[in-house]
């Protein structure tokens, strides 16, 4: 049960902005002028925040980042703080003296430490072999726990490697399920270990490493006595293995213990204020709700504080000063921050109608520093004060850009699907819109199946609706934010509700819009949202021309191709090939792709590890073969998160892509 708190939800620039009405259009090249806010930190003291400021580099090659200071107070602009051009990660010191940060330079990344009055920040690492993924500062504000990727048979990182005088041969062997990831590629030995550094001298000391398991999440006690992280010591984790186990680490003694969680996976562990209790995530298995557990650190007094039913909790913290952890979850389009009550129940305390995330507290629990964006806003920093939680705007980076520009607000509308279940879908209005006109509009589909899109910014609408387009998406029986029933809807049925819902949203909108051209619709979508692209083109001509991006055409190749261990994919289809071939073939659209008659351009990239450019290439094959019109749109070196964080000039020129293969059909 959700219990909404009407005096405490906040309006966040949610009414139509002022330059609304303005006739410069969004378009592809802004995206080099946005500046990127992330990563704010509040001083112990609740007087200062540290945060991360990005922008696209001249060559628009790269982001270059930096740390920014600004008062709490909002007294003073915020102002550059680091000037090299790759900071990040900033921590301040137990007594808000010193601020720890990463600085990668030369393509060698290190931990660096400044003064909070300034000066010139230095060296306390020459980590060589390995790389340093984050860490945290321990109580007595010397020394650091450090999270290294590194070979666990290394003794001491700060030794140049080995080398061996005998020629090798470039192969890597594999016999594990897990053998490849989207961030790291081919993997090799590299584990997540935990170092102690001493950042008066420099010395490392190894805490905890092996070479079957990573440690995952650490965080310390108040008392600065313990390290709680996850792991996966079953020996299964790289051959499907979905166990994790929360671990105690007495840093003066060594002693490792497990607390005794429940059979799954357990999660982020996160200390109450008094260190008695720890909180964490927890699934009892893949397709099971998140819920949200609490037990004490001597293992007794586990219960349930958050059944994950209602809401699935995407990250949780527990300030001084609270009973209960405070969350973020999905929520019908939203991401608010939420509180928990002890009867389970949860009520939205900040960014109803928003995105909140990078959220920090200060020491004392009061002062919180947080982002919040929504879709005519990208994240700036704001701060608010657990009294009252009404957030303060500190940073506006890309007002005079967006004040130039149309941005459009999402409607929202909502209709009920077979299985009595209510979906909800969004619709943002072209730039000049004219009701006595008629307009074409883009049905976008969103990937997943989980997850959730909302009143987050997204350039990528705002760019179609600059150029003319409607645009219409909806969070079809699969996505986060409605339950886990409306969740799971999707699970073994792809192509099915999925397909349905979007289809239903298009038809609903088209009878509540009646400025909308029935003969002028575009689809695009990426991952899954690409596989519902090549879908849907196997099912319908109604759309004039189709964007299929990081798409899936075929479950069979896709499986055995994909980063993913097996053991997912059984889940995922209720089986290996051999045992549900059918249910792999008859939801590929590979099967259907001689019905094809949507002109169609294919994007992807060469570098992707959760959709291989062997499914764009196994479609480009299909349709051309079939006397479809088609291009495909190769990106050399990118992944799969091209259109999030890929290079600037490669980002933006998918955008032009997709805007002009839709023009070239509107005709």
């Amino acid at each position: 049960m959700i219990r909404a708190l009407p005096l405490l939800l906040i309006i966040l620039s949610c009414t139509q902005p002022a330059w609304a009405g303005s006739p410069e259009p969004l378009v592809p090249s802004d995206y080099h002028d946005f500046t990127f806010v992330a990563d704010p930190q509040v001083s112990p003291d609740g007087e200062h925040i540290a945060f991360v400021r990005r922008v696209i580099d001249e060559k628009r090659r790269n982001r270059d980042a930096a740390i920014w200071m600004v008062p709490a107070d909002g007294s003073r602009s915020s102002k550059l703080f680091t000037g090299g051009v790759l900071d990040r990660h900033p921590r301040f010191s137990p007594d808000g003296k010193q601020i720890a940060f990463l600085r990668t330079d030369n393509g060698d990344t290190q931990v660096h430490l400044i003064s909070v009055d300034g000066g010139e920040a230095r060296a306390v690492t020459e980590i060589k072999q390995g790389s340093i993924s984050e860490f945290t500062w321990l109580g007595d504000g010397r020394h650091l726990v450090l999270t290294l990727n590194i070979d666990p048979d290394v003794d001491d990182p700060t030794r140049d490697a080995e080398e061996d005088d005998e020629p090798q041969a470039d192969v890597k062997i594999y016999s594990r399920q897990l053998y490849r990831s989207e961030t790291q590629g081919w993997l090799d030995e590299r584990r997540r270990t935990l170092w102690l550094l001493d950042s008066k001298n420099g010395e490392l000391q190894h805490l905890a490493g092996n070479p079957e398991w990573n440690y995952n999440n650490p965080t310390v006690s108040p008392d600065g006595r313990y390290l709680a992280f996850n792991a996966d010591r079953s020996g299964t984790e790289y051959d499907g293995g979905f166990n994790q186990d929360i671990y105690l680490l007495d840093l003066d003694s060594r002693e490792e213990r497990k607390l005794a969680t429940p059979a799954g996976r357990s999660t982020s562990p996160l200390f109450s204020p008094d260190g008695r209790q720890i909180a964490f995530s927890y699934q009892s298995d893949r397709y099971r709700p998140m819920e949200l557990h609490r037990i004490d650190i001597d293992g007794n007094g586990h219960e349930v504080l958050h059944d994950g039913m209602d809401l699935s909790v995407a990250q949780a913290w527990w300030p001084e000063g609270f009973d209960l952890p405070l969350f973020r979850a999905d929520y019908r389009g939203s991401h608010p921050l939420m509180r928990l009550h002890d009867d389970g129940s949860s009520e939205v305390i900040l960014g109803d109608g928003a995105v909140t995330d990078g959220i920090n507290f200060a020491a004392n629990g009061r002062t919180v520093a947080l982002l919040i964006e929504n879709e005519t806003r990208l994240p700036e920093l704001h701060v608010t004060d657990t009294r009252d939680f009404e957030p303060r705007r500190l940073t506006g980076f890309n007002d005079s850009l967006l004040e130039s520009r149309y941005l459009g607000e999402l409607e929202r509308f909502s209709f009920e699907v077979n299985d009595g279940m209510t979906v909800d879908a969004f619709l943002l209005r072209p730039r000049g819109f004219d009701e006595g006109r008629q307009w074409p509009l883009v049905l976008n589909f969103r990937g997943g199946p989980a997850g959730m899109w909302g009143h987050r910014w997204f350039h990528e609408f705002q760019m179609m609706a600059g150029a003319g387009y409607a645009v219409l998406f909806t969070n079809y029986r699969g996505s986060t934010g409605y339950g886990f029933d409306f969740q799971a809807a999707v699970h073994q049925d792809y192509g099915g509700v999925d397909y349905h819902d979007n289809i239903q949203a298009l038809d609903e909108a088209l009878e509540r819009f009646d400025w909308i051209n029935e003969d002028r619709l575009f689809l695009t979508g990426g991952s899954h949202g690409g596989f519902l692209t090549n879908w849907i083109t196997t099912q319908t001509d109604r759309f004039r021309a189709a964007v299929t991006q990081r798409s899936v055409s075929n479950w069979i190749s896709e499986a055995g191709t994909q980063a993913y261990v097996p053991a997912m994919m059984n889940a995922e289809f209720g089986g290996t090939i051999w045992e549900n071939y059918e249910y792999y073939w008859n939801r590929s659209p590979l099967k259907y792709a001689d019905r094809v008659t949507t002109p169609t351009l294919i994007i992807h990239s060469t570098d992707d590890q959760i959709t291989p450019i062997g499914q764009g290439q196994e479609w480009f094959y299909a349709l051309i073969n079939n006397d479809v019109e088609t291009e495909l749109a190769v990106f050399e070196g990118e992944g799969h998160g091209l259109s999030r964080a890929g290079t600037p000039v490669n980002l933006v020129k998918r955008l032009e892509l997709i805007l002009e293969w839709f023009e070239r059909h509107d005709g």
